[in-house]
């Protein structure tokens, strides 16, 4: 190349010759199209062949026959050869080709940008949904509540576990290593087997560690192979299933099932009924208010409740209790009866629904009248006699608070009138009917015990004790008292009501 850029310098070309560069210089008074002549005479290249010169700045020229020259700079070029030229165009599609393949990636770059722009919008959109969402489920709710209020319609009552969650578990939320392991007393293991155990001393744990002592004491744990972490998690979730009402809560749970284990020791049970009676006697009163709302089931048929619909009026309540008592049991990690055979478990599911059931107090009359049928001639190898039996025992156990100490017993009178009231408060807003043991203005403590004690516990009590005579003493004879107590009180309230009564 040539080593002046001045215009009045000469040019000169470089040829490439059979490979051997050789310089040729020409004015500088020549044009490219009078240097284009030349080339093409002296080298016998066709006058409209393409001819690629490269100047002094490194620019590519063309000095092509049917476009006008450019004098401009032109001081030293490069001719190339044929097989130059195709190698040039071949770099350059190259290059083309590079820069083709560099845009794609930025056509891609920006579709995935504007991609994920779209998807954070979507995204974005999403979680507003979600948000109004909320937002509208609140406003109902205060809606509904406000219409309540004023008595315009009535609300179902809803229940922990919602059979529309289809394969929703009722799974304990905290696990075993949280719950501790208490050691009983030589004191308390003997109180735990009388009526009189004071169940207000103890908290939730405790009474959890009692429970489960009395499934290892009795031998279930051993009967039927129970894995004894299963055990704790099963005890766990029932626990954690039963709501925070003033009466119908775990600590009522707890004293139905302290009282069944005291009175299997109290009747000699395991020396007549079977280990497996004696499961489902225990696993019955555990399990036997599972989930309760605190409204009963003449609240749940009135009001048209999800609980009444779906059993048709027909003991909502007890049918709910068995059916989470048994959702809780199909999950693996809280199946007690996982090593049992399916047959025994058909069998023991069966006899523990049966038990549950019995407790709804529509059915008192029918269920003790079957028992005074059999109780003369009773025969512990009779199925349907031991079936009855097991039915009585939970019934008596459900409802045996009166059978404890007054200063254990009465504390359970005002739980269970403060639920009462509840639902009465309910009631007389919804427009429904009211049941007069249940209205705060019409009943009393003593008002509201006398008639049960008399007419219900002391006869069903009294007809049991004809089976086992050793029950008179520690839980008849303590009926008879809490009557006469509850009678005492009623006549100073008369009284009382008599003196302040206006004169006419």
């Amino acid at each position: 190349m040539g080593s002046s850029s001045s215009s009045y310098a000469p040019k000169t070309i470089y040829l490439d010759v059979d490979g051997k560069v050789q310089r040729v210089i020409f004015s500088r008074h020549c044009s490219p199209c009078d240097i284009k002549e030349l080339l093409c005479s002296s080298s016998n290249i066709a006058r409209n062949t393409a001819i690629l010169l490269i100047d002094s700045e490194g620019a590519l020229v063309s000095i092509d026959p049917s476009m006008p020259a450019n004098d401009s700079n032109i001081n030293d070029f490069v001719f190339l050869s044929k097989e130059k030229e195709d190698m040039f165009q071949n770099v350059l599609s190259q290059v083309a080709e590079q820069f083709s393949r560099a845009f794609r990636i930025n056509e891609l770059k920006t579709e995935v940008t504007n991609r994920l722009t779209m998807l954070e919008k979507r995204v974005e959109l999403e979680g507003l949904k979600v948000v109004e969402i909320e937002k509208c489920k609140n406003d109902l709710k205060k809606l509904r509540d406000e219409m309540t209020s004023r008595g315009g319609v009535r609300m179902n009552c809803n229940c922990k576990y919602n059979f529309s969650d289809d394969g929703k578990k009722l799974s304990p939320r905290r696990d075993v290593p949280s719950y501790p392991k208490y050691t009983l007393s030589q004191e308390t293991i003997e109180t735990l087997k009388k009526p009189t155990f004071d169940v207000w001393h103890w908290e939730h744990n405790e009474m959890l560690s009692c429970l489960e002592y009395m499934y290892h004491d009795l031998g279930l744990v051993k009967e039927f192979n129970m894995n004894p972490i299963t055990l704790k998690r099963w005890l766990l979730a029932i626990q954690e299933n039963y709501r925070d009402n003033p009466f119908h809560n775990f600590r009522h749970c707890f004293c139905v099932s302290q009282m069944m284990y005291g009175m299997i020791h109290l009747c000699n049970l395991q020396e007549r009924l079977t280990m497996t009676d004696m499961c489902i006697l225990m696993t019955a009163a555990v399990c036997h208010d599972l989930d309760h709302p605190g409204y009963n089931n003449t609240y749940q048929i009135n009001a048209r409740t999800e609980l009444a619909v779906r059993y048709n009026d027909i003991s909502p309540l007890e049918n709910h209790h068995c059916a989470v008592a048994f959702q809780i049991l199909s999950m693996p990690e809280c199946n007690i009866f996982a090593n049992v055979e399916p047959d025994s478990f058909k069998q023991i599911r069966q006899a523990i629904i049966t038990l549950i059931l019995a407790t709804d107090m529509a059915r008192h009359g029918e269920i003790l009248d079957s028992f005074k049928q059999k109780v003369d001639s009773f025969d512990f190898t009779n199925e349907e006699h031991v079936k009855c039996l097991k039915m009585v025992l939970i019934k008596c156990c459900d409802i045996s608070n009166e059978v404890r100490p007054t200063e254990v017993a009465e504390p359970w009178v005002d739980c269970l009138l403060e639920e009462y009231f509840m639902q009465s408060d309910r009631e007389k807003t919804e427009g429904l009917p009211v049941a007069p043991f249940m209205d705060r203005d019409k009943v009393t403590k003593p008002t509201a015990q006398i008639g049960f004690i008399k007419f219900v516990l002391i006869p069903m009590f009294e007809n049991v004790m004809k089976l086992f005579p050793q029950i008179e003493e520690i839980m008849v004879q303590p009926l008879r008292d809490s009557r006469d107590h509850y009678e005492e009180l009623k006549q100073i309230d008369d009284a009382m009501s008599e003196v302040t009564r206006p004169c006419m």
